[in-house]
C-alpha cells in the first residue's frame, strides 16, 4: 500500500467539509481534543473559501488513490504585507511516515516564494511533534509559545517563522 503514488490537487467542492470531518474527529481520538477544534476549523475554512484569492492563496488536497490522504493552505496574512500563513496541515494516520507532510509543507513553501511573499508563519501546538519535525526540517523557527486552555487541554500553542 505505501508505493501507491499520491498526487496533489487544488480543492474542489466537498473538500473543507471532508477536512473538517476528518481533523475533528483525528484530532478528537489523538489529543482529545473537543468541539472548539472543530468550530475552530470550520471559521478557518469557511474564511478561506469567503476571501480565497487565487493569485496569492491555496489549497493542496494530497490524494492516493483517490482517496484524501491529507492537506495543507496558504493564506495571505491580515495583517502582514508580504507574510503569508500556513494553515491545516494534516495527513491521515494511514498515510504518515511516507513524506506527504514534508511534501505539503515544501508545496506551500514553494508557492510563497513563487508569489513574492517574504516570510511565512505558522500557529500549531507542542503536541503535534512530527508535524513541528517537518516545520522545523523546512527551516521554521520557533518564535514564541504560550501555555493556555483550548480544545478542552491544557496546551502549548506555538508560533513560527521562515524567511524566504
Amino acid at each position: 500500500m505505501n508505493d501507491k503514488p499520491v498526487t496533489l490537487r487544488e480543492h474542489r467542492p466537498g473538500d473543507m467539509g471532508w477536512i473538517v470531518h476528518r481533523q475533528a474527529i483525528l484530532y478528537n481520538r489523538e489529543f482529545g481534543w473537543n468541539e472548539e477544534y472543530e468550530a475552530l476549523t470550520l471559521r478557518i475554512l469557511a474564511d478561506f473559501l469567503d476571501h480565497y484569492d487565487p493569485e496569492r492563496e491555496r489549497c493542496w488536497i494530497a490524494e492516493r488513490e483517490g482517496e484524501i490522504v491529507g492537506s495543507v493552505f496558504i493564506v495571505k496574512h491580515p495583517e502582514r504585507a508580504g507574510v503569508a500563513k500556513l494553515r491545516m496541515l494534516y495527513v491521515e494516520p494511514s498515510a504518515r511516515g511516507l513524506g506527504i507532510g514534508a511534501r505539503l509543507v515544501r508545496a506551500v513553501t514553494d508557492f510563497a516564494r513563487a508569489k513574492g511573499y517574504h516570510t511565512l508563519t505558522l500557529w500549531t501546538n507542542s503536541v503535534l511533534v512530527s508535524a513541528r519535525r517537518i516545520y522545523e526540517a523546512e527551516g521554521y523557527r520557533l518564535v514564541g509559545e504560550e501555555k493556555n486552555h483550548i480544545f478542552g487541554q491544557e496546551l502549548v500553542s506555538q508560533s513560527w517563522e521562515m524567511s524566504l
